[in-house]
C-alpha cells in the first residue's frame, strides 16, 4: 500500500492549505458554473419551511427520522447532511427535485434529531463506514435498490463510502467538497500550521473538556461553526434554530465526538466494521457517475478540486458555485444543487 494513498486526505488538505492547485474541469466540460435550470421557477433558497412528510422506520441498528416527497415509483435520491447540520440544508432541493418526479428521501443521521438506536447497549460510534451501513440499511428498508446520492460534509463523505463499498447501489453521486474517504493513518499526518487552524474543533474534540464544552454550548457551538464555514451566508435566526433542534438528540454528542477522535486514531471503531474501513485505506477511486461541486466562499477545511479530480474514473465534472456560496451548499445554492442531480438523472 503506497504511502500516498495512505495518506491521501491529509495531503489534499495541504494542497488546499497552500492554494497550489486550480480549478479543474474534465475533458469535454463546457465549464457552465452550474447546471441549465428546468424550471420555470427558479429554487429560492429560504423558499420553503418545511417539508410534505416527516416519516420514521426501523432499519438496522436504529429507528431513523426522515423526510420524503415525490412519487414512491420515482427513482431515488437520498440527501444526506453533515455536521453540525441537518435535514433542512435541504429545505428547497427535495420539493424541486419532486416536482421533476424523483423520490426524495432525506434521513438524520445517527445523533441528529429523532433518529434513535433501537437498543441502549448500541454503541454510540460516529466512524465513517458505520454512518454508510446506515444508509444502506436505510435504502433496503424502503425497498430502494438504487439511489443518486447527494450530500456534503459528512453526508458528501458517506456518499464517497458507499459509493466505492456498494456502487451496485449507488447510480449518481454528487459530492460538495469532492473526494473525502479517508482513514485513521491518514488522519495521524500533520499537516501545515494554516491547515491545522482550519481544523481547530477537532483538537477541541479531542479533549474532555472539549466533549464536556460541545455539550454544554452544543447550540452556540454550532452557531459559530455555520458562520464560519459560511461567512458570506446572512441566514436568519428562525432558519439556524430550526435546525439547531437536531442537536438536542441523546447521543449526538457522542456521536460526533467519536466521529472526529476516531480520525485521528484516538477513538477505535467497532470490529464490525474493520473489513469495511480497510478497504477504504488506501483511498480507492470511485467509478460511478460524479458531480463535485463547490461554493466559492467555503470557510470550511476542504481540497481544491485539483487535487481529487484522478479520484474519479467514471463519467464526471467538477463545478464551482459562485456568488459567496459557503459550505452548505445545498441550502445556500438549491438551484446549483438541484441542477446537477438532474444533469446525473439525463447522463
Amino acid at each position: 500500500m503506497s504511502n500516498h494513498l495512505e495518506v491521501d486526505r491529509r495531503r489534499i488538505l495541504y494542497v488546499a492549505a497552500a492554494g497550489a492547485a486550480a480549478t479543474f474541469l474534465p475533458a469535454g466540460s463546457n465549464g457552465a458554473e452550474t447546471g441549465r435550470n428546468r424550471s420555470a421557477s427558479p429554487v429560492k433558497a429560504g423558499a420553503n419551511t418545511s417539508f410534505a412528510a416527516l416519516r420514521q422506520i426501523d432499519a438496522g441498528i436504529l429507528n431513523v427520522g426522515y423526510a420524503e416527497e415525490g412519487p414512491e415509483n420515482g427513482p431515488a435520491v437520498v440527501l444526506l447532511h453533515g455536521w453540525p447540520y441537518d435535514i433542512y440544508s435541504f429545505v428547497d432541493v427535495a420539493p424541486a427535485l419532486a416536482s421533476n418526479g424523483y423520490r426524495v428521501i432525506v434521513p438524520y443521521l445517527r445523533g441528529y434529531g429523532p433518529t434513535r438506536f433501537l437498543s441502549g447497549e448500541t454503541v454510540r460510534n460516529g466512524e465513517p463506514a458505520a454512518v454508510a451501513v446506515d444508509v444502506i440499511s436505510l435504502m433496503d428498508a424502503l425497498k430502494i435498490e438504487k439511489a443518486t446520492l447527494a450530500g456534503f460534509d459528512w453526508g458528501a463523505r458517506t456518499a464517497n463510502v458507499i459509493a466505492v463499498l456498494w456502487p451496485e447501489r449507488c447510480k449518481a453521486m454528487v459530492s460538495v467538497s469532492g473526494y473525502l474517504i479517508g482513514s485513521q493513518e491518514s488522519g495521524k499526518m500533520p499537516l501545515p500550521p494554516q491547515a491545522e487552524l482550519e481544523w481547530w474543533y477537532q483538537f477541541y474534540f479531542a479533549t474532555e473538556r472539549g466533549r464536556e464544552g460541545y455539550d454544554k454550548n452544543r447550540h452556540d457551538f454550532a452557531k459559530l461553526i455555520w458562520q464560519q464555514a459560511s461567512p458570506k451566508w446572512d441566514f436568519s435566526d428562525a432558519t439556524f434554530e430550526r435546525t439547531a433542534k437536531s442537536f438536542d438528540n441523546p447521543d449526538h454528542v457522542a456521536i460526533v465526538v467519536h466521529n472526529y477522535r476516531w480520525r485521528m486514531d484516538l477513538a477505535k471503531g467497532e470490529p464490525k466494521y474493520e473489513d469495511l474501513e480497510r478497504k477504504l485505506a488506501p483511498g480507492p477511486v470511485i467509478t460511478v457517475p460524479t458531480i463535485t461541486m463547490e461554493g466559492d466562499a467555503n470557510g470550511a477545511p476542504h481540497p481544491e478540486p485539483a487535487a481529487y479530480a484522478k479520484k474519479f474514473l467514471g463519467k464526471y465534472e467538477h463545478r464551482t458555485i459562485k456568488g459567496g456560496i459557503g459550505h452548505n451548499l445545498p441550502q445556500e445554492a438549491p438551484q446549483a444543487f438541484v441542477d446537477a442531480i438532474l444533469d446525473l438523472g439525463e447522463s
